[in-house]
């Protein structure tokens, strides 16, 4: 009969294998019941962490809502300014080409002026004399550069604040461009849920971007933009006041100044109208003295001619009676008249010589006033041919209804909005 085979290894007693069986229940035991207070807690940690999870999300959900209320009422307020400024730049902008077109208007009266003073730089002799007219005319050539000077600097004015303008509506512009990419983007997100296909998981989205700024920063800077923008609408509001009140002003100067040149123009033109009837009255009744002295110089020449015959006569008596012989070479009543009659005739004939070189010379000096007073009187023609022509100059600084000479038409408000009227062309 064959032997059994002997098993390998340490034999245990039935003690040792009640107690591994013991060992073994008391350890799952053990870890059964660790394992129920993992499950506990497990249970307890999801449902605490899909709460907080969850109030999480809703949270962020309601900060991106108001923060997107808060970008959207920032971006109202920045479009509205825009428009302000868009509105404020229009208007300044119609305002400086008012300006200009004012400051263009006074190169008509400037030039009228200047050539008013030419044409009468005209005159010859004693008409060329300082009066009123030239005074004005100077005033007014002054005034139109005073008033170019004014309205080039309040073009070069407006022209800066233009560009102040400019600049405060690109500091809008590229605020409300954040604004709306920003209300773009938070509301991407604000869509956004766990169910989304867009989400991942990235590389350090816990990281501070570069230039981010505190929520203090980014309140002050668009409220600083919309106040720079305002200040700047404010002082281009003034200054459109100002343009529009100095333009009126410089407007009733230029009237005024107008007014008083064609007044004096006007009076001197009749002071020279009455010298000139003056003058032509006065060659009239010299031309008439001169005939008449003229007549009056024949007829003491007749005069004096005949009073010479006479006196001839007179000396042939006188001489033939001393051919008397004896006692008949008599001085009788006949030789003292003949004696008194030679006497009284070369007294006469002295007188009468006296008399015509008189009226000669008379004449003479009439005719050479008289020429004098021609020349004169062609003077004076062309003088008031000047002031004429210069009146008719003039004419070019009134519109065709005949009123006086407007360069602009003030603004009736400070809006900016109402278009001057050039009334010189």
């Amino acid at each position: 009969m064959s032997s059994l085979p002997a098993k390998p290894g340490l034999r245990l007693g039935v003690p040792e294998w009640s107690s591994n069986n013991r060992l073994l229940s008391a350890t799952a035991q053990h870890e059964r019941v660790i394992s129920n207070l993992i499950r506990q807690e497990g249970r307890s940690l999801r449902n605490d962490t899909s709460c907080q999870t969850s109030w999480d999300e809703r949270d962020t959900s309601r900060r991106l809502s108001d923060r997107i209320w808060d970008v959207a009422r920032w971006r109202e307020a920045l479009e509205a300014c825009a428009q302000k400024v868009d509105e404020e730049m229009e208007a300044l902008t119609l305002c400086k080409e008012q300006s200009e077109q004012a400051l263009a208007a006074t190169a008509t009266p400037l030039e009228v002026s200047t050539e008013c003073l030419r044409l009468r730089e005209g005159r010859r002799g004693c008409e060329l004399v300082v009066d009123p007219v030239d005074e004005q005319l100077k005033k007014e050539v002054e005034l139109i550069g005073r008033v170019q000077q004014v309205l080039q600097q309040h073009i070069d004015k407006a022209f800066e604040q233009l560009c102040v303008l400019q600049e405060a509506r690109h500091q809008l512009t590229s605020d409300l461009q954040n604004k709306t990419d920003t209300l773009d983007i938070d509301m991407s997100c604000l869509s956004l849920t766990t169910k989304s296909p867009q989400i991942s998981l990235k590389i350090n989205p816990t990281r501070i971007p570069s230039g981010s700024s505190t929520p203090q920063e980014w309140h002050q800077f668009s409220q600083y933009n919309v106040a720079h923008a305002q200040e700047a609408m404010d002082v281009s509001q003034q200054l459109r006041e100002d343009m529009s009140l100095t333009r009126a002003q410089l407007q009733n100067q230029l009237e005024a100044q107008w007014r008083a040149t064609e007044f004096a123009l006007r009076k001197r033109n009749h002071h020279e109208e009455q010298a000139r009837e003056e003058l032509e009255w006065q060659i009239k009744k010299t031309e008439d003295e001169m005939t008449e002295m003229e007549n009056d110089v024949q007829g003491l020449d007749a005069d004096l001619q005949a009073k010479s015959a006479s006196l001839k006569l007179a000396h042939t008596r006188l001489e033939n009676r001393t051919n008397r012989p004896g006692m008949d070479l008599c001085r009788d009543e006949v030789q003292h008249g003949l004696v008194n009659e030679v006497h009284q005739l070369e007294a006469t004939i002295l007188a009468l010589k006296q008399k015509l070189s008189e009226a000669q010379h008379s004449l003479q000096k009439m005719k050479l006033h008289h020429y004098h007073m021609l020349q004169d009187l062609s003077t004076k023609k062309e003088v008031l041919n000047l002031e004429q022509r210069s009146m008719n100059t003039r004419n070019h600084l009134t519109s065709d209804t005949g009123k006086t000479p407007v360069l602009l038409v003030p603004l009736a408000n400070s809006s900016g909005r109402s278009n001057l009227q050039l009334l010189a062309e």
